[in-house]
């Protein structure tokens, strides 16, 4: 028998009989299309974050109060008893840092920001040196960011989001209006590039004022004021390494640390998110991989059955092709290209939903999505093979019959 005979007799056979066919292929399908929609969004978790991540330069470190990935509660517990990162440590790594190249320091807080009669009361409002957007790679697209003078002497000067401008600012040049922030009163003199949505959360509603005038605002000493300080390395490998070794020695001498002390500040590069992110992706994948493989098993077996049900219909069916001369590998191929047919198109169909389902979900929540054509041509091997692996005691069987007795079997 030609392999494009056996794969059209398959595709027939599913045909003739659609609610079998439903439920031969339901598990394979399920399978195939949760493997595809989870893979197609850590895919585009995965490339999303590791682009914000590299927003800031893969060679800008962090300091901070607190480890910047996840911990247990005896550990958060333990860490908020350290001292806050303050503004003194700030000017004491900018002065005593020498392989830095450049240094900045951020606080955050939840505000109301009100223009006119256009009001906002979920804003996050960023407390920023005057070098912190080059080194977040804050692009400004209107206007200027801070200068050094503004950052000393608390000027009330801002920097807008697109959503501020867009939402509250309304129609001609947004430069030169004064919006409230919590109360106070700031100019807008510049409007930072649209970011859009990051899991549904637009990224773009922000103001961002003098860290000085920030901390005279909000306060520079309460349990929850500790800052967050960036530092550009100028480069990574051996290069972040030195500079990470000598922050931890400024910082050390700043908090007056003997030798054999635990460090009290935490330093994070973007290599740390990196491995976190691959942790929990490859963890969150081992999960899914071994529900899609009990998944692919389940249909496996219902694709067997189904073939020997098959086998058992179509008896007479095979004693004439045997009787017509027709090898006992021409039958057993037959029924294995079908059972793998059948399994194939139950793996393009969980492709095709797998992929609606997540860029649903991209439409619905803004999650990001991107498809690897890795995981589909992987998808439908599998399935391949799934369907392949269990039509071999099937086609097995029918391969086997006598032909003499298959001819006097019942229609």
């Amino acid at each position: 028998m030609q392999f494009g005979e056996a794969v059209k007799l398959a595709l027939d056979a599913l045909w003739a009989n659609k609610m079998r066919s439903i439920l031969t292929l339901l598990g394979v399908v399920i399978a195939i299309a949760s493997v595809i929609t989870v893979v197609t969004l850590t895919n585009g978790a995965k490339q999303f974050v590791t682009t914000k991540i590299n927003s800031y330069g893969a060679a800008v470190v962090t300091i901070s109060k607190m480890p910047q990935t996840f911990m247990t509660i005896e550990e958060y517990l333990e860490f908020q008893k350290r001292k806050n990162i303050t503004l003194d440590d700030y000017k004491a790594i900018e002065r005593g840092c020498r392989a830095c190249v450049s240094v900045g320091a951020q606080r955050t807080a939840t505000g109301k920001v009100v223009y006119g009669t256009q009001s906002t009361t979920d804003t996050t409002i960023r407390g920023w040196t005057w070098t912190m957007p080059p080194i977040s790679n804050q692009n400004i697209v209107l206007g200027r960011s801070f200068t050094e003078a503004e950052d000393e002497h608390s000027a009330h000067v801002a920097l807008v989001g697109a959503d501020i401008v867009n939402n509250m600012l309304g129609a001609g040049d947004p430069l030169g209006k004064e919006i409230r922030v919590d109360g106070e009163a700031y100019t807008v003199i510049g409007v930072g590039e649209a970011q859009g949505k990051m899991f549904g959360n637009s990224m773009d509603n922000w103001v961002a004022i003098p860290l000085t005038a920030f901390l005279h605002q909000y306060g520079a000493y309460d349990e929850n004021a500790s800052l967050q300080i960036y530092v550009d390395t100028g480069g990574g490998g051996e290069v972040m390494d030195s500079v990470e070794d000598e922050l931890r020695t400024v910082m050390r001498i700043q908090r007056h640390l003997k030798p054999g002390e635990a460090d009290t500040f935490n330093i994070d590069s973007s290599s740390t998110f990196k491995d976190l992110l691959g942790k929990i992706l490859n963890s969150f994948g081992a999960v899914v991989a071994s529900i899609a493989a009990i998944s692919l098993v389940i249909g496996g077996i219902v694709i067997m059955n189904i073939m020997l049900v098959s086998v058992t219909e179509r008896t007479r069916e095979i004693g004439v092709r045997k009787a017509l001369g027709a090898r006992r590998r021409d039958i057993l191929l037959q029924f294995i290209i079908e059972s793998a047919t059948v399994a194939l198109v139950g793996g393009v169909i969980g492709v095709v939903l797998g992929i609606s389902a997540a860029k649903l979900i991209t439409l619905t929540i803004a999650f990001p999505s991107v498809v690897k054509l890795w995981s589909v041509l992987v998808s439908l091997v599998v399935a391949a093979a799934v369907g392949l692996f269990f039509g071999i005691y099937p086609a097995h069987k029918a391969s086997n019959l006598d032909p003499i007795a298959a001819l006097r079997a019942e229609m």
